[in-house]
């Protein structure tokens, strides 16, 4: 992700979290610490034909690492893309030698919920009230150290999204680039 994506990444941000949507400043903070040589942050942005169709963010802490977004276009469901953010995701918490990786999702995100379940993360815990202004709970998930090639917790990211709602309607997408 670069300066320039800001605004079409709020404008997929409004749209799929009306009530808990960033900032821009808050994407201006967090890539702020994506770049040199002391950059704790991993942001990518995917797109098609010239419009973003998805974005994601890691930030790293030691040896911890946590997801801090992931949005997919709604007219990309199915097609593969959360996956494929969520495998770029894992490759720089292996770069930033993350032993683990947390995040948070909404606890009535069942789609979202599916896909990082399928990626080896394990609910561990509820942050009450953590999503505002709704007071939705999140249900924390966490993913141990990287798993051995063939691990079922290690997912082809050519698979579908298992949490879309048809993963047997996978095509990659054609002109998609993702970028960060």
């Amino acid at each position: 992700m670069r300066w320039w994506d800001i605004g079409p990444a709020l404008e997929l941000e409004h749209e799929l979290f009306p009530e808990d949507a960033w900032s821009a400043g808050m994407f201006w903070s967090e890539l702020a610490h994506a770049r040199g040589p002391g950059a704790t942050r991993r942001y990518v942005v995917a797109e098609e034909a010239g419009r973003l169709v998805g974005y994601a963010g890691l930030a790293a802490a030691g040896d911890l690492g946590d997801v801090q977004t992931i949005a997919v276009a709604r007219d990309q469901w199915g097609t593969g893309l959360g996956a494929r953010l969520l495998t770029e995701l894992l490759r720089a918490a292996t770069a930033f030698e993350c032993a683990e990786v947390l995040l948070e999702v909404r606890v009535d995100n069942v789609r979202a919920q599916k896909l990082y379940a399928r990626f080896g993360f394990e609910p561990i815990g509820f942050r009450r009230g953590y999503y505002q202004p709704g007071n939705v709970d999140a249900l924390v998930m966490r993913r141990l150290s990287d798993p051995a090639p063939g691990d079922p917790a290690d997912p082809d990211p050519a698979d579908a999204d298992s949490a879309d709602p048809d993963p047997e309607s996978f095509k990659p997408l054609q002109g998609e680039t993702t970028h960060g």
